[in-house]
């Protein structure tokens, strides 16, 4: 906006100053000279204001966004992730899928308590009775097997 107002102010002052004009004398030259030399520094301290105004405001744009450390999960969500270590393939089990096994999730899992009674299924291996927890039936209530970052 300012400087679309200082190049019509320059520009009416220019064309003003062809229509006056009278014709020339000698000593009119250094008139003219002074006056173009005048038009030039004010182009110039326009030019410069306006080359640090632009360097004022790309310096402003790098800093606009900081960095977010990642937090970790708040307790009420994380304890719905089950440690993917006890996702183990178990011997007698029909179906050949993988199982979390329940003296693995007691070590490395603090919420076992909670872990809904009907995703336990107990099978014969040959030897005895065997306990697990089924990953399908825990996912569809809300629980995910997820690998450690720690």
């Amino acid at each position: 906006m300012h400087r679309k107002f200082i190049a019509l102010i320059v520009a009416t002052a220019v064309a003003i100053t062809g229509l006056s004009a009278a014709p020339a004398r000698a000593g009119d030259a250094e008139k003219i000279l002074g006056g173009l030399a005048a038009i030039a520094l004010f182009g110039a301290a326009v030019h410069h204001y306006d080359k640090k105004k632009k360097r004022e405001r790309v310096a402003r744009q790098h800093n606009r966004y900081q960095p977010v450390a990642p937090r970790p999960l708040p307790p009420r969500i994380s304890r719905y992730d089950l440690p993917s270590q006890c996702l183990k393939q178990m011997r007698g089990y029909p179906g050949n899928q993988p199982l979390l096994k329940p003296k693995c999730l007691q070590k490395h899992y603090s919420y076992t308590g909670s872990l809904p009674q009907m995703c336990r299924i107990s099978f014969w291996n040959g030897q005895r009775n065997k306990q697990a927890y089924e990953p399908r039936c825990l996912r569809q209530q809300g629980y995910r097997v997820v690998h450690s970052q720690y």
